[in-house]
C-alpha cells in the first residue's frame, strides 16, 4: 500500500469513527469512501480495532509532540500548563474530529475498556499530571487531585470544542466568533486562578 492510500484510508477512518463512533462506523464505510473493498483495507490494518488503534495513537503522538516542545521551550511549569492547554484547544479547533473522536472514545470505550490491552492516551495524561505536579503550590498535589485537574481543564476544551456547532445555531455566528476568540484567554484565566488561589 502507497504511503498516500493509507494516509487516505487514516482520514477517512477519522471521518467516520468522528461522526459514527467506534461501534457506528462500518469498515465498508471507511473503505468505500477511497473507492477500495472492505477486505481491502482489512488486508492492511487487520481489523477494525486495529484501524481505531491507529487512529487514537495518531492522536496521541501528536500531542505528545506538542508536550515535548513545549517542555523544551519553556521552564516555567505553570507557563508549560497554560501552553500546553490552549495548545490543545487550538488543535482540537483545526482539527474537531479529534476532539469528537476523543469524546466519542470516553462515551463509547466501556465495553472495550476491560479488554483494552494499549492505552494511547495515558502517556499524554501522565505528562500533564506531572507537569502539574511540579507547579509550586503550598499543598502537594497527589496523583489523583492533579489528575483530577486536568480533566477539568480538558473537559472544558473538549465540551467547547464539540458544542460549537450547536452554539453557533443557539447563539448566532457573531457570538460565536467572539466566544471563540475569548475562550483561549479564559481557559489561561481559570488556570492561573487556580494555582493562585488554591
Amino acid at each position: 500500500m502507497s504511503k498516500n492510500t493509507r494516509e487516505q484510508l487514516l482520514e477517512s477512518a477519522r471521518r467516520c469513527f468522528a461522526a459514527k463512533g467506534f461501534y457506528g462506523a462500518s469498515i465498508a464505510d471507511i473503505a468505500d469512501e477511497i473507492g477500495l473493498t472492505k477486505q481491502a483495507l482489512l488486508h492492511h490494518f487487520g481489523s477494525k480495532e486495529k484501524l481505531y488503534g491507529e487512529i487514537l495513537k495518531g492522536i496521541a503522538e501528536g500531542i505528545i509532540s506538542d508536550i515535548i516542545r513545549t517542555r523544551a521551550h519553556v521552564t516555567n511549569p505553570l507557563a508549560q500548563l497554560e501552553a500546553l492547554m490552549t495548545g490543545i484547544l487550538d488543535r482540537q479547533l483545526a482539527h474537531s474530529e479529534e476532539a469528537q473522536i476523543l469524546m466519542r472514545e470516553l462515551l463509547d470505550n466501556r465495553a472495550r475498556a476491560e479488554q483494552a490491552g494499549n492505552w494511547y492516551l495515558k502517556p499524554f495524561l501522565d505528562s500533564l499530571v506531572s507537569i502539574v505536579r511540579t507547579i509550586p503550590l503550598e499543598e502537594d498535589l497527589t496523583e489523583a487531585r492533579a489528575l483530577a485537574l486536568v480533566y477539568q481543564f480538558l473537559g472544558s476544551i473538549n465540551y467547547f470544542v464539540v458544542s460549537e456547532p450547536t452554539l453557533t445555531q443557539m447563539f448566532g455566528k457573531e457570538v460565536h466568533a467572539a466566544m471563540r476568540q475569548d475562550y483561549s484567554e479564559q481557559l489561561r484565566l481559570l488556570i492561573r486562578h487556580r494555582f493562585h488561589h488554591g
